[in-house]
């Protein structure tokens, strides 16, 4: 029996316009529907027209744009052409927007509470009596621990899992019929996405709201809806059950997408799409995927095809939809680890601590507890022409090594040598000029590490100039040549990182890491907000770069799947301490720790089985173990010791060991979950 449509968007076109007054479609054309209490998923890559369709959908159309033509329809109501009163009315009632980093969306300077309870005044009929009540309630209801203090928090307070839950309450008190997610997950670590995903399937049950979530995981989306709506250049491309269109896709981009995302069952770097999206105005005749389709024939130039049924509930806008004819890739081991038994290591890491906060004078005299240890007794080594990926939560130190490494942190105990004889436990600003070159990181955000003033000719300059005796014609000619090295062509060069792409200004941020022509190279997260098409390049890219100049490579990450397509060996960390180091098949196939156990098992994959258990992986009140295994309090198969004695490392012989009592008494690996 079909329930009622909620929510109807009916050939829905917004554009934009340039200096000339051309205009040109954002979203084309487009229509959908969404019943009551279902849950539809949208996904695309970058730059399809996700995040302006969802902005439509709240009656809200960007600045530079315009709504040309069709309509948004909720529950009758014409969003984009009814008057601010009435929209403003719906908007944070009956329809709710979770943004993609609710730490942006909250005001910093006013409390948690206090930002919930403005939703209640605004959009409810509670008293002010009872606000306080409903704001424990919310809190609690998305499994945030003590409610009541944490209201009193301000937004830096919290970790990144905690404000996306803090999002959510905010969406859930005007409670809303419709929940619009934009990208609700990216940038969390695996088990606090799982978390999220599982609280939001939850409160959708229990609340019987429709939501629409906008992403380019594909897993996330396969996890969360039912039916899934995939965009390309504007366009809505194929369309059907979340479970008929990830198992068999029609349309050659949604395969292409499918093919781009890593899993945990190959050890390969998934293949990426050629090309990139056309412009909005780009003038191409017929379809607008032709240039980068592997499929194209002479007749997908005629015309812009359109939707047609293709098997129960799918639609494709394909004119040679390819059912049941997926390519499959063999799968190939990985790359064999180029390190040699006998070979001394490039960088060596022993008996390393790391704390946020050093213990002053008047820390001892107020008997101030010692701040805890972000990295903590950590051993490791990276060989040349090594990648090793280092995996764990967020909070868990991955960053904070790095930073150790590169001198930006201050190390509190331990040893980092460096080529044999240099001393890495001096701070940046005391190291000479030819170690800085040698190490180069590469930040999570490129944004953040790009000057937005200067073209990319001059940020590739820097280090050149700085580290060679160049001519200005040499630098050109090298900052040409590094900028094909990351495939983009010399045309770059004077444009501003503003006029990038995302996936455009990370190879420009690895361009100007490698300009230096270091021997190690250190990467932090730079794939974590990226959609699977450019990781895929950016991952295939970093190992050609790590291959061709014999570079080691630490890669972080906290997505094992995305880290077992680079790596040759992965180190798995929790709370700053390693609990095992292997090979990377190895430690996917046979995990050793039950923690690097639960990582496995929060992997979402677009093809995973129905009735995935979605609770427990991620926790905020577990116990902190003073004198065991750290993970003890979170651990399912700990025993009665592991509170209480620090387990030892067992398993050297084979090349894959682990900290883990379990490891002690059995000498069995884990089972695959």
């Amino acid at each position: 029996m079909s329930r009622p449509i909620l929510f109807r968007i009916e050939r829905l076109t917004i554009a934009g316009g340039d200096r000339r007054g051309v205009t040109a479609p954002i979203v084309d054309d487009l229509s959908l529907s969404v019943e009551s209490g279902a849950a539809l998923g949208i996904a695309g890559e970058s730059g399809c027209g996700k995040s302006t369709l969802l902005l439509a959908m709240m009656g809200v159309v960007k600045s530079g744009l315009r709504h040309q033509s069709g309509h948004c329809l909720f529950d009758g109501v014409d969003l984009l052409r009814c008057d601010e009163v009435e929209a403003g009315r719906l908007r944070g009632g009956r329809i709710a927007l979770i943004p993609q980093n609710a730490g942006l969306a909250l005001t910093p300077n006013i409390r948690i509470g206090d930002q919930i309870a403005e939703v209640l005044r605004l959009h409810t009929d509670l008293p002010q009596s009872a606000h306080r009540a409903r704001v424990e309630e919310l809190l609690r209801q998305v499994r945030l621990p003590m409610p009541g203090s944490l209201g009193r928090r301000f937004p830096h307070e919290l970790s990144g899992g905690q404000l996306q839950r803090v999002g959510i309450a905010m969406a859930l008190a005007g409670e809303p019929d419709l929940l619009l997610l934009d990208e609700p997950t990216t940038g969390l670590d695996v088990t606090t996405q799982l978390g999220i995903l599982g609280l939001l399937a939850d409160l959708r049950r229990d609340r019987g709201m429709a939501m629409i979530c906008v992403s380019h995981d594909l897993g996330v989306i396969a996890t969360l809806c039912d039916h899934v709506a995939i965009m390309y250049a504007g366009r809505l491309i194929e369309t059907g059950p979340t479970r008929t269109i990830l198992r068999n896709p029609a349309h050659p981009y949604s395969r292409a997408l499918l093919a781009a995302i890593p899993r945990i069952s190959t050890a390969r770097i998934p293949s990426s799409i050629a090309g990139r999206p056309p412009a909005p105005d780009q003038p191409l005749p017929g379809c607008r995927f032709a240039p980068r389709c592997a499929h194209v024939m002479a007749d997908c130039h005629a015309g812009i095809a359109e939707l047609a049924p293709q098997g129960h509930d799918q639609w494709v806008a394909c004119r040679h939809p390819q059912l049941d004819t997926r390519e499959t890739q063999p799968e190939a081991a990985n790359q064999q680890n180029p390190l040699a038994a006998e070979a001394p290591p490039l960088v060596d890491i022993s008996g390393l601590a790391v704390t946020y906060r050093r213990r002053h004078v008047l820390d001892r005299l107020l008997h101030r507890a010692p701040a805890r240890k972000a990295v903590e007794s950590l051993s490791l080594t990276l060989h040349r022409g090594e990648i090793l990926g280092l995996v764990g939560e967020s909070g868990s130190g991955k960053s904070t090594i790095l930073r150790a490494i590169s001198g930006l942190w201050p190390v509190l105990d331990g040893q980092i040598t460096f080529a044999g004889t240099v001393d890495l436990t001096m701070p940046v600003t005391q190291r000479e000029r030819q170690i800085l070159r040698r190490i180069q990181l590469i930040f999570q955000n490129p944004d953040a590490s790009l000057n937005p003033r200067q073209t990319i000719r001059d940020i590739l300059a820097q280090p050149l100039e700085l580290y060679f005796n160049l001519s200005r014609r040499e630098v050109t000619e090298r900052a040409q040549a590094l900028l094909m090295d990351v495939r983009l062509d010399a045309g770059y060069l004077d444009r501003l990182p503003g006029d990038l792409s995302g996936g455009e200004r990370q190879r420009v941020a690895i361009a100007r890491a490698f300009a230096a022509d270091p021997d190690v190279i250190l990467c932090d997260e730079i794939t974590s907000a990226l959609d699977v098409s450019v990781q895929a390049s950016i991952l295939q890219l970093i190992r050609d770069l790590a291959v061709k100049r014999n570079v080691a490579c630490l890669f972080v990450s906290h997505d094992l799947a995305v880290v077992q397509a680079l790596a040759h060996r992965i180190a798995v960390l929790y709370r700053g301490r390693l609990m095992e180091v292997g090979p990377a098949r190895s430690i996917c196939t046979a995990p050793r720790h039950p923690y690097t156990r639960a990582l496995l098992a929060a992997v979402l994959e677009p093809d995973m089985q129905p009735g995935r258990d979605m609770v427990g992986a991620m926790r905020d009140d577990d116990d902190i173990v003073s004198h065991g295994c750290v993970y003890a309090g979170r651990c399912l198969s700990r025993l009665e010791r592991c509170a209480s004695a620090m387990p030892q490392w067992s398993g050297f012989a084979e090349g894959h060991p682990a900290c883990c009592h379990l490891l002690a008494d059995t000498g069995i690996p884990l089972a695959m979950p």
